[in-house]
């Protein structure tokens, strides 16, 4: 008898995409058998990156990764879990930078454990090296012609380099 895949869901902005994510990525494919890393598409952020943009660029920084089947990008609008209901997810990984991610994360946990309680949350941590890490400094850095080349895949730094040209 054939056993249940366990499939996650990693939901976020990605705008831009780091090594942080990645990290996170990495991390729960040693958990699950599959993990689709979804981009948020209505979010409340302004994204400086279009929703097709961020696709792009998850996958060209998973490109190793997709060749495995164990992970896939997609994207969602609406309540993250009824998007996880609809594609089966066991679980919503949610990376924790540090204790002020805490809060927030935990929250949202509790709310959606509320809507879908068969959906379990589960916290990754990073990297130390990632901790402080965010796509809203990363963003800054490159914006103003900082470096960030430890920070993004380098397959990406050019089409992220490009998007801040004047």
């Amino acid at each position: 008898m054939p056993t249940r895949r366990r499939l996650a869901v990693y939901p976020g902005s990605f705008d831009p995409v780091t090594n942080g994510h990645l990290d996170i990525v990495h991390r729960a494919c040693r958990i699950f058998d599959h993990v689709i890393v979804a981009v948020s598409a209505n979010s409340l952020k302004a994204p400086v990156f279009s929703k097709d943009e961020r696709i792009g660029l998850l996958r060209l920084a998973l490109k190793p990764l997709l060749k495995t089947k164990k992970v896939s990008v997609d994207s969602f609008d609406g309540l993250l879990v009824h998007y996880a209901l609809r594609k089966g997810a066991d679980a919503v990984v949610r990376g924790l930078r540090a204790v002020s991610d805490f809060e927030y994360e935990f929250q949202m946990a509790l709310m959606n454990r509320h809507q879908a309680p068969q959906v379990e949350t589960v916290f990754l941590m990073p990297d130390e090296k990632y901790t402080y890490l965010s796509s809203t400094l990363l963003r800054e850095i490159v914006r103003l012609g900082g470096q960030a080349d430890r920070f993004i895949p380098a397959a990406l730094l050019p089409k992220i380099r490009q998007k801040f040209r004047p």
